[in-house]
């Protein structure tokens, strides 16, 4: 009889230790290798930000499973947690007290990885050979090998900077320590940094609104804390979201309030604002957009997403779609450049799939510079990885997965029946959603939007 499989997990976050959960089920041995020095690292770092969605979205089958042996108290099914709450509740027991336990590496940051005796050049044996990974553990380099490789590192160390060309603004760099990136506490241990400040906030995600919904409740606190919203685009509407459409209801009560914010006058607009030069003046972080648009500000929050880190990968065959940076058959599902919508159609091993046989993205990671990324999508990622490196191709290619609809996915001040996305999911990779597909065939672009 010979050996099970070795799969190594980069990253021990919610997919990342999900993946390890059905790769144990399958009766193979995972490694997972996580850089910081405990597990869900990336998780706490948006600790005090609750998720959209509820807890009976949050947990992975398998990890379940795993936990249940172990007298673990499920949560309530329908609360919804803080980033806090989820390593507390769930990855922690899961990692601490189940069989994962000792397949779990912290503190071990993933450098490289190849192909044992093979540059990314050389072909022929090529698929035999074990990976190599090397990672660094504070004691020097040290040297893994497996069968197949998940790479759910995610993307929360990688944020996209100001400049709306994608490079970082003129500038930037050198102002960095009146610049945040993500999600600050800023009613919490960054308080004192933001209170009775003028401070911009760059973006139009949901990062960008909680944020300024945060900073609007300092500014009732603290007098002088002025928010200030930076729009690229001219349509603030747009990033108010679904509503009370959206099927995810916390996420469609945070667009809500941030509407009523804006319209109340309690958070400053700037349209159409392109961040272009940012500079130290007399104190200040002045802005520049373009030659002739400037506005100065005490702190600057850039919450415009986050993009993969290629860099340990770059001796793999890895085949990405040029402009999501996501594996080619998954980038038509969450372009958004075609639509908006949150909910995803559930995919897994064949879209994923690398010409590396045996590599795979999983999680955040996998979606690229897409923004939609639920959790619930990444556990059936990893759910069909698992069964195709198994071999179980029926039960990779296998949907056990129904997701919320999203409801509305671009939206003006009143949702219409054309911007509705309502509907179950079609296969076709190229719409998200059932109005999507319609719009298309009537020449409109985006979620039945015209």
């Amino acid at each position: 009889m010979s050996d099970p499989k070795t799969v190594a997990i980069i990253g021990s976050g919610p997919v990342g230790l999900a993946a390890a959960a059905h790769i144990l089920e399958r009766g193979m041995k995972p490694i997972v290798l996580e850089a910081g020095d405990s597990v869900a690292h990336a998780v706490r770092q948006w600790g005090h930000v609750q998720l959209f969605s509820p807890w009976e979205y949050n947990i992975d089958r398998a990890a379940e499973r795993l936990l249940k042996p172990t007298g673990w108290n499920s949560p309530d099914p329908q609360q919804y947690p803080t980033g806090a709450e989820l390593v507390e509740r769930y990855l922690e027991p899961l990692a601490a007290r189940t069989a994962l336990a000792d397949h779990i590496r912290t503190s071990s940051r993933v450098t490289d990885i190849s192909r044992a005796g093979f540059d990314k050049l050389k072909s022929k044996g090529r698929e035999s050979a074990p990976f190599e990974i090397r990672y660094r553990n504070g004691k020097g380099p040290e040297v893994v090998r497996a069968d197949a490789v998940i790479d759910a590192s995610g993307t929360w160390h990688s944020p996209n900077p100001a400049g709306a060309n994608g490079l970082p603004a003129i500038g930037e760099r050198a102002a960095k320590d009146r610049i945040a990136y993500g999600m600050p506490d800023v009613l919490g241990k960054e308080r004192a940094r933001y209170a009775g400040k003028t401070v911009a906030v760059l973006g139009a995600g949901h990062s960008a609104l909680g944020t300024l919904i945060d900073l609007a409740q300092l500014a009732e606190q603290v007098p002088n804390t002025q928010p200030v919203w930076l729009l690229r685009g001219n349509d603030p509407a747009k990033a108010f979201g679904g509503g009370a459409n959206d099927k995810l209801v916390a996420r469609g009560e945070l667009g809500s309030a941030f509407a009523r914010l804006v319209a109340d006058g309690k958070i400053k607009l700037e349209r159409e604002f392109r961040v272009s030069h940012i500079a130290l003046d007399d104190g200040r972080l002045k802005l520049g957009a373009g030659c002739c648009r400037q506005t100065s500000v005490d702190e600057l929050i850039v919450a415009t997403g986050f993009r993969p880190d290629f860099d340990f990968v770059r001796e793999l065959r890895i085949l990405l779609d040029p402009a999501v940076e996501s594996p080619v058959a998954l980038a038509p599902l969450i372009d958004p450049n075609e639509h908006s919508c949150g909910t995803v159609r559930p995919h897994g091993a064949r879209e994923l799939a690398q010409p590396e046989p045996g590599f795979y993205f999983a999680g955040m990671k996998s979606y690229g510079r897409a923004p939609t990324f639920l959790m619930l999508t990444g556990y059936e990622q990893v759910r069909s990885i698992a069964a195709d490196i198994a071999g179980d191709h029926a039960a990779a290619e296998r949907v056990e997965l129904v997701l919320p609809e999203t409801g509305v996915c671009n939206r003006s001040a009143a949702p219409s029946a054309s911007q509705c996305c309502g509907g179950p999911a079609p296969s076709a990779v190229d719409a998200c959603c059932a109005d999507d597909a319609k719009a298309k065939q009537e020449g409109k672009a985006g979620c039945g939007c015209a």
